[in-house]
């Protein structure tokens, strides 16, 4: 077993009261806890499925006065299991969120997925996982 464990992920946002919708809102966290540090001009919101004790969490920080961030190219995407990838899109999509790839089997495979950008344009991969 190793000694490391993976807490968070953290994106930079440019309105933060959007972004804390958007996951809260339309991909179903919960914010687990805010803080603001006033001296340093910052603001950290933590979301997830879970408590931080037991869950991988995304921080989202957001600088005060900073509205865009450029994503460079070495950030990837970040990945979310759902059980009926359709069904999501389309509900995601009724509610104005961009679909950059729309549902389907990966190239020479069968693993449905889908792509989607938040506020900031940061790429979510929706990855189908059927319930059993």
């Amino acid at each position: 077993m190793s000694e490391f464990s993976y807490l968070h992920t953290m994106l930079r946002v440019g309105d933060l009261d959007r972004s804390v919708r958007f996951y809260t809102g339309l991909l179903g966290m919960k914010e687990l806890r805010r803080t603001e540090v006033a001296e340093g001009k910052y603001t950290l919101v933590f979301v997830g499925y879970g408590d931080e004790a037991g869950h991988t969490v995304l921080e989202l920080t957001y600088n005060w006065g900073v509205k865009t961030y450029e994503t460079g190219t070495a950030f990837g995407h970040l990945a979310l299991g759902v059980p009926d990838i359709y069904a999501t899109c389309e509900r995601l999509r009724e509610a104005g969120v961009t679909i950059s790839r729309e549902p389907g089997p990966v190239k020479f495979g069968t693993t449905v997925i889908a792509f989607i950008e938040d506020p900031d344009g940061y790429k979510i991969e929706l990855i189908e996982r059927k319930r059993h």
